[in-house]
Order: C-alpha cells, then sequence, then structure tokens
C-alpha cells in the first residue's frame, strides 16, 4: 500500500505544479472541475446512494454550480469570495458535529441533508482554488503554497503520529489520529510558512501574521480530513473511491483542501493581503 502511494504521487505531484504553473486559470478551472466531479460522484457514495442516475443528478448539480459561478462570480464586477466566505458557516457546524460524533449523526445521516452538504463542501473549493489561482501574478504561487502547506501538515503528522502518538484526537472518527501528530504538524507549517513568506516576497512586518494565517488553514485542513472520515464511517467505507491507487478516491485526496483553501483565501483576505 505504501509503495502504490509513493508511486502514485511520484507521478501526479510534477502534473499538479506544472498545472498551476503553466497552465491558464479557466484551463486549470477544467481541469480542477473534472476531478471536482468526480469527487461529486463519490459523495454519493457516501451518502449510499446505490442508483445510477441518483448519483450523475449530483454530479449535474456541482457542474451546474460550477459553470453558474465561473459565470458570475468570476465576471468583471463580480465577487468570487462570496461562496468560501459562506462556506466558513458550514465548516464550524462540521467542526460541531465531528466533535460529537457519533450522537448528533441523525441531524444530518438523511440524503436530503447530505446533498446540500456535498456541495457546501466541493463548490466553494473549487472557486477558492480557481479565484486564488487567477488572483494576479502571485496567484499560481500562493494556490502552491497552500496545497504544499497542507503536504508539509500532513508528512508532519504522519511522522509525528508514529513516532510519538500517543493521545487521540478524535478516535470516534479517525482513531489513526493523534494530538502529538496535530503539534508536529503545526510546528512544522510554522516553519514552512516563514520560508514561504520570505519566497513569496511578503513584507517582513506581515510574516507573523502570514505564519497565524498558515497554522489557522492547517487546522481546517485537518478538520476536512476529520469531516469526510465521519461520512465515511457513517457510510461503512474505508475509502470514498478506488481512483487513485493506494490514495483511495479523490475525495480521499482533497478533503483536506476542502476546508483549507476557502480558509486561507478569506483570511488572506481580511488579513489586508491583496488578492
Amino acid at each position: 500500500m505504501l509503495k502504490q502511494r509513493i508511486l502514485t504521487a511520484l507521478v501526479l505531484l510534477p502534473l499538479v505544479i506544472w498545472g498551476i504553473i503553466a497552465l491558464p486559470t479557466a484551463y486549470l478551472a477544467i481541469l480542477l472541475g473534472i476531478l471536482i466531479a468526480q469527487g461529486a460522484w463519490e459523495w454519493g457514495a457516501l451518502m449510499q446512494l446505490s442508483s445510477v442516475a441518483q448519483r450523475i443528478g449530483i454530479v449535474v448539480l456541482l457542474v451546474g454550480g460550477m459553470l453558474a459561478s465561473w459565470f458570475t462570480w468570476f465576471a468583471p464586477a463580480g465577487n468570487w469570495l462570496a461562496l468560501p466566505v459562506l462556506s466558513l458557516f458550514w465548516w464550524l457546524l462540521a467542526l460541531v458535529w465531528v466533535l460529537s460524533y457519533p450522537r448528533t449523526t441523525s441531524r444530518w445521516a438523511r440524503p436530503w441533508l447530505q446533498l446540500p452538504i456535498g456541495l457546501a463542501v466541493l463548490l466553494p473549493a473549487w472557486v477558492a482554488v480557481i479565484g486564488l489561482h487567477g488572483a494576479g501574478a502571485k496567484g499560481p504561487y500562493l494556490l502552491l503554497y497552500v496545497l504544499s502547506l497542507i503536504w508539509v501538515a500532513d508528512s508532519g503528522a504522519y511522522f509525528g503520529g508514529r513516532r510519538w502518538g500517543r493521545r487521540k484526537l478524535a478516535p470516534r472518527v479517525s482513531p489513526g489520529k493523534s494530538w502529538e501528530g496535530v503539534f508536529t504538524a503545526l510546528v512544522a507549517s510554522g516553519l514552512y510558512a516563514l520560508l514561504a513568506a520570505y519566497w513569496l516576497g511578503i513584507e517582513r512586518n506581515l510574516w507573523a501574521l502570514f505564519a497565524v494565517l498558515s497554522l489557522v488553514t492547517v487546522m481546517f485542513s485537518i478538520l476536512g480530513d476529520l469531516a469526510e472520515s465521519m461520512f465515511k464511517r457513517h457510510a461503512g467505507l474505508k475509502d470514498s473511491g478506488t481512483l487513485l491507487p493506494g490514495h483511495g478516491g479523490v475525495l480521499d485526496r482533497i478533503d483536506s483542501i476542502t476546508a483549507a483553501a476557502p480558509v486561507f483565501v478569506v483570511g488572506f483576505w481580511l488579513m489586508g493581503f491583496k488578492l
């Protein structure tokens, strides 16, 4: 399994970096839209839908939302930050449900409610990523930073948890995660954020603010991971899909970014950085 994960990562990582740096925002929006559409298909599995037509319906709704967002919020007079801002309310609710799982399962474990939840998870993330990528000359590098920040945090959590992990973070949702892993992830991410601030040309007096934003982003990335684990556990699934050898499905790879991307772009804007 580990060998498959490494091989898949070695193939995908250069493609992701190339796509972010080399592709125009419109082309990246299409490619990311295809991945997000696959995520919508997998969300149907988390909803325990057996009907192909119903799962296709979820994909159609999401694609319609992406098209509407592109032609509305990304228009010259539009405000693409609106949806990422609104999505923060969902993630605060998700935090409550993760902390109270499984006691509050009945409040969200209904198909009619899980459908809008899926859209709230996937659509704002697509808007945030594409909006950040198109935010001027530094946009692609900021997006690359957010993704690499999550990779650094994930690696720190993995190795820190294996080495020192004792206290479980959320044993009823994801037994493998520990508070020691979270602490290691935050330390690694904080150091990485300071290095990135220099590389991105951020003014020195804003480095501490940028590091704080990065740490908050990492915390929400962990929440995104836990939220998907909660839905998978309720559905009795180990992985959301089988598309990526050793990694599971698309949702298993983007669960962290679904929460992290909206938080980062909103925080970046609120702290006075230009988008």
